[in-house]
């Protein structure tokens, strides 16, 4: 569980779930806590039922188009990657037999409730996007040097973490110093974050490799489980959506990567034939229906190839 109705919340049109009732929407997800007995039975109060929708968000606005299987898709893909990373996760159950509604069976997930850390830990193993920003002004990313030279695409030495602080609503994340995690969270936190993070990242980017895909960077979420007191891996994790997947095969330093993501939505958006701009207070526009299924291909692609499975 990544967000509280009381620090965010987004309209959306919800399902009525039985057993379930709705106390929450993010961009694109919605929560909804038990109230039928036999889920409360088996896991208690302390969990939360999270609902992967189709929605689709770009430069913080939800788009009025939908993206088909979008939310079935990454939540396969984040059960499956749950279970290769061998860390403590949220996941409590996902099939019909464990109280997950048949409406939405294959897309959602019952979770602990976590108290998530005021922190979005991002591992990078490759320099770009925001890295590269301060990298060209500073020689350094979230305050850690580099080596010179170093170009868009440069594969790093060793991964770094490279957090930001969470944002509230319309705002982007903003990269932080280690230090600035200490003061949130402490010091001993702040170093098993680190610690955590890394070791996700390690783990994720070799089996991606072994697939044809490069892991050039991703963010994953922590939070405190009361229950087991131990710090728990929450949220949605190596999806296109938190991460930055690229084709090995065409992968060349010193130019963009295209990527497993949305980044179809995001080139349309920003193109004249869109006639949008992202400056102004003016919602997006719908997509067309090309950018729509270009988008869900990429989606499609990066779980095939990933998982090996074929989506269906």
């Amino acid at each position: 569980m990544t967000e509280t109705p009381e620090n965010r919340g987004y309209a959306t049109d919800t399902l009525d779930l039985p057993g379930w009732t709705h106390v929450y929407s993010g961009k694109v997800r919605d929560l909804y806590e038990p109230a039928d007995e036999a889920v409360l039975q088996r896991f208690g109060q302390d969990c939360v039922l999270v609902v992967a929708s189709d929605r689709i968000s770009a430069y913080d606005h939800v788009l009025s188009s939908e993206i088909p299987d979008k939310g079935r898709i990454l939540t396969q893909l984040s059960l499956w990657w749950f279970d290769q990373l061998g860390v403590e996760h949220h996941v409590l159950g996902y099939t019909a037999e464990d109280g997950v509604p048949a409406e939405v069976e294959g897309r959602a997930m019952i979770c602990k409730k976590l108290d998530m850390f005021p922190v979005e830990c991002i591992a990078r193993g490759y320099l770009t996007g925001s890295g590269l920003v301060e990298y060209k002004a500073s020689g350094t990313v979230c305050n850690i040097p580099l080596p010179e030279g170093l170009v868009d695409g440069s594969r790093l030495e060793h991964a770094i973490f490279t957090p930001s602080a969470k944002a509230l609503i319309g705002e982007h994340d903003e990269n932080i110093t280690y230090d600035a995690v200490v003061a949130l969270v402490g010091d001993d936190i702040a170093g098993r974050l680190s610690e955590l993070t890394l070791k996700i990242y390690t783990t994720a980017e070799k089996i991606a490799r072994e697939r044809g895909i490069i892991l050039a960077d991703t963010k994953v979420e922590f939070g405190y489980d009361a229950v087991s007191g131990s710090i728990t891996l929450g949220d949605e994790v190596l999806t296109p959506d938190s991460s930055r997947f690229w084709d090995a095969a065409t992968y060349k330093p010193g130019q963009a990567q295209p990527s497993y993501d949305k980044q179809y939505v995001r080139d349309w958006l920003t193109s004249p034939e869109s006639g949008w701009d992202k400056s102004s207070d003016t919602p997006p526009p719908a997509l067309p229906a090309d950018v729509v299924e270009r988008t869900r291909s990429r989606y499609v692609e990066a779980y095939e190839k990933i998982t090996g499975k074929t989506f269906s």
